[in-house]
């Protein structure tokens, strides 16, 4: 997980729903894919590490996904 902004980062896709924010961010420099979450409801927020070949599943699937790589330190109160 990075939580740091990537320079040039573009959002390649965001939607919101019931209080929960999802975003599908990719670096071209880096070529990083990844996923951030934040949750309004519960102040909770994760980023995600997506392969390119799951994005747009991961995208709307995110928890799946965080479930599968789940790591105390991957979510953020």
């Amino acid at each position: 997980m990075n939580s740091q902004p990537q320079i040039g980062t573009r959002e390649l896709d965001r939607r919101s729903n019931d209080g929960i924010d999802v975003a599908l961010l990719w670096s071209p420099r880096t070529n990083r894919v990844w996923i951030s979450l934040e949750d309004a409801r519960t102040e909770e927020s994760f980023e995600l590490d997506i392969d390119p070949a799951c994005a747009l599943d991961a995208f709307n699937h995110p928890y799946a996904y965080l479930s599968r790589t789940y790591e105390p330190a991957a979510v953020a109160a």
